[in-house]
């Protein structure tokens, strides 16, 4: 005998009910209607995905806005900063005490051990927000402002027109080297040396 008719024997004795035909209907009809039930649900979730998707991606269509404090020739300023991350570009845009409006902008791209690209992040863009500037004045005189410091350097340029200077605020410390009218080199260990720039 083999194992089809054995299960034919085995089961041969099973009847069904007289409603099974009445249940198989409603389980069927029951089935449809949660059926509908989940592709309705589903594309309600799709829609509302869809919206809040695109509801961030507009949100974020013009990168990072914000306000910040900014240092500007020894004065604490606000700013609104604009990031665009994708790119790695930032302008800062912020009103002058006089009550003229200035725009700072700049970027670039970091350039990891092994040689990879990306745009440089708001991270690394405040940061370089937070450095010392070297500000040459129609008077002659030659200025590095470091946050709340204004130190007149004007004096400090030797026959070379080279300019050694420290800097420190809190927990950051700078030396540099200044060229007069020809560049400067910022570090955190040693002054720079005035050939590697111009």
């Amino acid at each position: 005998m083999t194992n089809k008719e054995r299960y034919k024997q085995a089961f041969s004795v099973l009847h069904t009910s007289d409603d099974f035909s009445l249940e198989v209907e409603k389980m069927a009809i029951m089935s449809r209607k949660n059926r509908i039930k989940t592709a309705v649900a589903a594309i309600i979730g799709f829609f509302a995905l869809t919206l809040c998707t695109g509801g961030a991606y507009a949100a974020n269509v013009g990168g990072i806005q914000r306000t910040i404090q900014l240092w500007v020739n020894g004065d604490q300023t606000t700013a609104t900063l604009d990031v665009d991350e994708t790119q790695g570009s930032y302008s800062v845009s912020y009103t002058t005490a006089s009550g003229e409006e200035k725009v700072i902008s700049g970027g670039g791209i970091s350039v990891d051990m092994f040689g990879n690209e990306r745009p440089v992040s708001e991270e690394e863009i405040m940061d370089h927000l937070d450095m010392p500037e070297v500000t040459y004045n129609e008077d002659g005189t030659v200025y590095v402002y470091y946050r709340e410091q204004a130190i007149d350097i004007t004096d400090s340029f030797d026959d070379n027109g080279i300019c050694y200077t420290h800097v420190k605020s809190g927990d950051k410390e700078f030396f540099m080297t200044i060229k007069y009218n020809g560049g400067y080199g910022i570090d955190t260990v040693k002054y720079p040396n005035p050939k590697n720039f111009n």
